[in-house]
């Protein structure tokens, strides 16, 4: 019986029809598989192609699945293409500071070129090259041309005014040397001179103030035509001699008037800038090129003879007056020290027509003013505040207190003159265009 089961339950299964087998294609999550793990599959490593410069390093990276922080080197080249980017020596290196403020770049190394602004207070050029940089190149040229006989014959810069631009520039190296720096001195046209020291240190920046005359003018223009040629170097000129900044004037330049008083009405309401004080540390010279400092030149080295005090034409007064200044920020502040202090003690700017005669008739600053060994704004600022604590302590004198006032007013009016004459010769130095009014000159100018 159970033989005969079986043999009926095989002849049932094999008159049944066979199954379709049917085969689905591929799922998406197979694709989805193969194409995951190729990403996550670490790549072959690459090395790095490292620039001419530095080729003598050697060494190679190669990526990583598990990425640390972001690579501060800059791209370059052809391993732009590379995730993390080679090193160029030709572009200033960054750092992340803590303090979110603080800009993020910061210059290789940057030049600092000394004009007529021989002085470490209120220098914008020095202090903004000491923020910008990790190391800072002060650098003063002797320029040729501004020396020997002119085509009238006369001395282009006489024995005396050289003899205390010596003395100015032997000062500002002092003052720099006792911040941690020094000054590179040179003789030789700017143009030449500032190109060749920027290659031997490396920089890429210099940074100087802009000067009014036209021969000022066409220089600046030439250095800044020969340093941008160098790849990867930026140059900044500031504006830093005279009492309103040139940004701040009412009108533009072009639009300055052409006679004092019209200039005077104009600037009437515009303030005067605070100063920058003087850092008391610099950044330190750069390692790279060992640049020598150099000689300060002799008056001989300028092709002048040496100052004599001898009577000469008469002219013996004269001589002896002219020798007995001594150039330099240390002598201009402690000569504006002491003019502030008289001007406390015995505030005589009354405007009677008297006070102007004597010995005492000025403050006598100029020539540290026309050197850049003082500034105008810290001029202007320090005498104001000796004219307030005059007028506070002689409040209950209301003739001293107007007198101390008057004395203020003078001071204005003589910085307002000096700030209107190197506008004016600003307005027809650039050598880029020609203006066809004349150029303003002391006549031109009446007392308003």
């Amino acid at each position: 019986m159970a033989s005969t089961e079986d043999e009926r339950r095989t002849s049932a299964a094999a008159d049944e029809p066979e199954p379709e087998i049917t085969i689905l294609p591929p799922k998406p999550i197979a694709s989805l598989s193969v194409s995951l793990s190729s990403l996550l599959s670490p790549p072959p490593s690459k090395p790095l192609k490292i620039p001419s410069q530095i080729s003598a390093v050697h060494f190679s990276l190669s990526l990583s699945p598990l990425r640390s922080r972001p690579s501060l080197l800059s791209t370059s080249g052809a391993a732009s293409s590379s995730p993390i980017p080679a090193l160029s020596p030709l572009r200033p290196l960054t750092r992340r500071p803590s303090d979110p403020s603080h800009p993020v770049g910061l210059r290789r190394c940057s030049i600092v070129w000394f004009r007529s602004d021989l002085r470490v207070h209120d220098n914008e050029a020095l202090s903004a090259a000491n923020a910008d940089s990790l190391s800072v190149l002060p650098v003063y040229c002797f320029d040729p041309r501004d020396y020997g006989r002119s085509p009238s014959g006369l001395d282009r810069t006489g024995p005396h005014r050289a003899r205390f631009l010596i003395d100015s520039v032997s000062d500002l190296r002092r003052r720099l040397r006792a911040r941690g720096s020094d000054l590179v001195v040179r003789i030789g046209r700017p143009e030449v001179v500032i190109p060749e020291v920027a290659r031997a240190a490396g920089a890429d920046g210099v940074y100087a103030h802009l000067e009014v005359s036209r021969g000022e003018v066409e220089a600046e223009e030439s250095v800044r035509g020969a340093v941008e040629g160098e790849e990867g170097v930026e140059v900044r000129y500031f504006w830093g001699s005279t009492l309103y900044h040139l940004e701040d004037l009412p009108f533009k330049l072009e639009g300055l008037p052409s006679n004092y008083g019209g200039f005077r009405e104009k600037v009437k309401g515009v303030k005067v800038r605070g100063t920058i004080e003087a850092l008391d540390e610099l950044k330190g010279l750069p390692k790279m090129g060992d640049v020598e400092v150099g000689e300060i030149p002799s008056l001989l080295d300028l092709g002048l003879s040496p100052v004599s005090d001898g009577a000469q034409d008469g002219k013996s007064a004269t001589n002896a007056n002219a020798s007995s200044l001594i150039g330099g920020e240390t002598e201009a502040l402690e000569r504006l020290k002491t003019f502030a202090a008289e001007c406390r003690a015995q505030p005589n700017k009354d405007g009677n027509q008297e006070s102007i005669y004597g010995t005492n008739f000025s403050c006598k600053i100029s020539p540290w003013l026309a050197m850049g060994c003082l500034s105008p704004r810290y001029v202007f600022e320090e005498l104001n505040k000796s004219a307030i604590r005059t007028i506070s302590a002689a409040s209950t004198n209301k003739k001293s207190a107007t007198s101390a006032e008057n004395g203020m007013n003078w001071l204005m009016f003589e910085l307002l003159w000096r700030d209107f004459f190197r506008f004016i010769t600003k307005k027809y130095s650039s050598s880029q265009r020609k203006v066809d009014a004349v150029p303003a000159t002391a006549c031109a100018g009446a007392l308003v």
